[in-house]
């Protein structure tokens, strides 16, 4: 799927805490990607508060934007259409860059796409491998979503399973606060397990139904530490990051090997900012050794970023899926395919 002239997207992304924008050419080539994050400020509480996240995205946006088109080296007029991230996220912050693309498509009458923040997670595998087709199998692995996924088309999911509660993103964070570990959580609780030894043994997240859940693992892990903190017990933190993540990760492994041996398909990838932790990376290595695909994405597109949003948007207006100027944001957004539980 290719349109005959190059086109242009220009990506806004404003779901949570990272203000960003990107222009990716033909939905495979970034040409920018600005993020301006606000770890800093949010670590000062432990965790984002959505008020500050969305103050910082109205002081932000026109700058990312304007330096995402100046590094791209291209102007507003070379841009064929604006993708902004309409959901799922914080209401607040997506408001901020629905409000901006809906005004800045109305000045510049460019045509507006509203782009599912998850389905933009799955397009960050195009952008770090140019050749990726459909039809592939996905780990989603983000802090508001977790899932496998059957990527039929470029707009078409089959949903296979995803959590009940949590998403393994939010847990990392949640444990690594119960830990004393600076937000955000997942990094530190990554480097913290590769000095430690997985010697608790926690539950499989897989539900009975082959769903996953991480609330109960959470609370495995809160009550383990207040218990010891009761009795006046010290405990090895870097154990339990180990242990926690064994049981985080392999679980999901585990169904991940189910779904490719049912579906057959030779590839899979990775998206989401879960899919940074290097356990995870390692240990789909196994899927290699049985003759798969894996795609990772790079680092720097696990995270939440503009370039994925334009990629998706790419894909959009090959098939005229513009939005109107009526668009809202829509912050309990669901990946279309997705199965009630």
């Amino acid at each position: 799927m290719k349109c005959s002239k190059d086109t242009y997207i220009l990506g806004i992304e404003s779901s949570c805490d990272e203000t960003a924008a990107s222009v990716v050419k033909n939905g495979r080539e970034i040409l920018s990607n600005v993020v301006l994050s606000q770890i800093d400020i949010h670590r000062l509480y432990g965790g984002v508060v959505p008020e500050i996240a969305s103050r910082n995205h109205v002081e932000a946006v026109d700058k990312v934007v304007k330096m995402a088109l100046d590094e791209a080296g291209v102007a507003l007029t070379d841009i064929d259409a604006v993708a902004v991230t309409y959901g799922a996220g914080l209401v607040g912050a997506l408001l901020v860059g629905v409000s901006y693309a809906k005004g800045l498509c109305q000045a510049s009458g460019l045509p507006l796409i509203a782009v599912n923040h998850i389905e933009g997670h799955i397009c960050a595998n195009y952008l770090t491998f140019p050749n990726l087709q459909p039809p592939f199998t996905c780990l989603l692995t983000s802090g508001g979503h977790t899932a496998i996924v059957n990527v039929l088309d470029y707009d078409k999911y089959d949903v296979i399973c995803s959590t009940v509660d949590d998403a393994v993103g939010e847990a990392f964070d949640k444990v690594a606060r119960v830990l004393g570990l600076p937000y955000p959580g997942g990094p530190q609780i990554d480097k913290l397990a590769k000095q430690g030894q997985a010697v608790y043994k926690f539950h499989s997240v897989v539900t009975s139904n082959g769903n996953f859940s991480y609330s109960g693992l959470k609370t495995a892990v809160i009550n383990l530490v207040h218990n010891a903190q009761q009795k006046g017990e010290e405990l090895n933190k870097a154990d339990i990051a180990a242990s926690f993540t064994v049981a985080a990760i392999d679980g999901l492994l585990m169904r991940l090997k189910d779904v490719v041996k049912t579906n057959g398909y030779d590839t899979v990838a990775v998206a989401g900012g879960v899919g940074a932790n290097s356990y995870l990376r390692e240990r789909l290595t196994e899927l290699q050794e049985q003759g798969k695909q894996v795609c990772l994405p790079k680092l720097s597109l696990c995270g939440d970023n503009a370039a994925m949003i334009a990629s998706r948007g790419y894909y959009m207006y090959l098939k005229n899926q513009f939005a109107t100027l009526n668009l809202n944001a829509n912050p309990t957004l669901k990946l279309r395919g997705e199965k009630p539980k």
